[in-house]
């Protein structure tokens, strides 16, 4: 048992998931059936938003929402580079400009006044992510849209449970907030997404747009916009209900494990736990990740883990160090120095609502050896000469 794999993530299912799908399959109604509606109704309602709109992922809602706010060709969004792809990819969907502005050292998330400096005539909107599960500071980019005439798009796909400090939820603010559910996510539907509206106007924009522009009144062979096929099946809908049932179950339970990591990891020199709630905002537990000691050769950390069977990875690598945007827009290294930094030293460990507290003290008991025996390797700016992934 003691060499059993401890895997990275993985999504809590039972019998009430099983029901669930197994009802619609039963019924012949596959997807545009009655699951979409209640779905978006009982998200939108524990998320504290006037409306939802289901998707097909949370790329796909990142993509209609920023459509939704006017973004297009040659405007340009304000956005993390320390965040997972998708955020940046789907400014560029609509042949816009990801413009990276630096990370918080502490929170990891958007910098706000980092992100300001960055606005220039060309700017259309800002799209924070609540990385990790933490709130980014909404209220100061909401200051900084209001006075620059700006539109805000939230990346909320790892935040389902988060609440900033004036007291709501993460994606109850009106503003476009897209959340994820993935199967390493809060909730899973397997494959699928969420964006929360306050304007009825834009959730009829996206309802239209992910059933290819179709409007509510018109046969199935008429459509009076461009659309995309980015619709939520009802079957993962009724995956998503039976989840959100057991919703507050599951934050706690991940709560639980973050709390048994923070008191193992204790000790551990020159290791940087995830940051501590603080002045009322509260992190939705998504994933545990820790920023090894300088110079730690992280990339080793992950496969001598891997050979003593404890699942790692390297979370995240920051999106403008990719070959891709490195190709696209000539980034060199040097360009975010603090997320730049961040993204070489972190590292996910396994973490999931029904992880023990002997998988806990396994994990931190291997990750402790190898921190102690890693060999070192200096960080680099630059990647003329090496690469921050394998």
């Amino acid at each position: 048992m003691g060499n059993e794999l401890i895997p990275l993530a993985q999504p809590v299912l039972g019998r009430a998931e099983e029901r669930a799908v197994v009802e619609v399959l039963r019924s012949g109604q596959l997807s545009l059936g009655p699951r979409g509606a209640e779905f978006e109704r009982l998200f939108a309602a524990r998320v504290g938003a006037p409306l939802a709109s289901a998707v097909s992922s949370g790329t796909a809602g990142l993509h209609l929402a920023l459509r939704a706010v006017g973004v297009g060709e040659g405007d340009e969004v304000i956005t993390s580079s320390f965040s997972f792809v998708a955020s940046a990819n789907a400014i560029l969907y609509e042949r816009a400009r990801p413009v990276f502005a630096d990370i918080d050292p502490t929170t990891l998330n958007l910098d706000p006044r980092a992100a300001e400096a960055a606005i220039t005539p060309r700017t259309k909107a800002i799209l924070p992510v609540h990385i990790f599960g933490y709130p980014a500071d909404m209220a100061e980019f909401e200051r900084i849209a209001q006075r620059h005439g700006l539109a805000i798009v939230e990346d909320a796909c790892e935040a389902l449970g988060a609440r900033h400090r004036d007291g709501r939820t993460v994606g109850g603010r009106g503003n476009p907030a897209v959340f994820g559910f993935y199967a390493n996510k809060q909730l899973t539907t397997g494959e699928g997404g969420m964006v929360t509206v306050a304007d009825p106007g834009v959730k009829e924009m996206i309802d239209s747009e992910r059933n290819q522009g179709r409007a509510p009144d018109m046969g199935w062979l008429d459509h009076d916009r461009l659309g995309f096929n980015y619709r939520l099946s009802d079957i993962a809908c009724a995956l998503g209900i039976a989840q959100l049932q057991r919703l507050d179950e599951m934050l706690e339970a991940r709560a639980r494990v973050a709390a048994l990591y923070r008191g193992s990891l204790a000790g551990i020199e020159g290791l940087e736990l995830p940051c501590e709630d603080r002045d009322g905002d509260k992190r939705g537990w998504f994933v545990f990740v820790v920023q090894l000691p300088e110079g730690t050769d992280r990339d080793g950390t992950v496969r001598a883990l891997a050979a003593a069977g404890v699942q790692s990875k390297p979370y995240l690598p920051a999106i403008h160090t990719m070959s891709f945007y490195r190709d696209r827009f000539g980034y060199e290294g040097g360009e975010l120095p603090i997320c730049e930094t961040v993204a070489a030293r972190s590292l996910a460990l396994p973490f999931f609502p029904e992880m023990t507290e002997s998988q806990v003290g396994r994990a931190v008991d291997v990750l402790r050896g190898v921190v102690a025996r890693a060999p070192t390797k200096p960080f680099s700016h630059s990647w003329k000469t090496e690469t921050l992934l394998d």
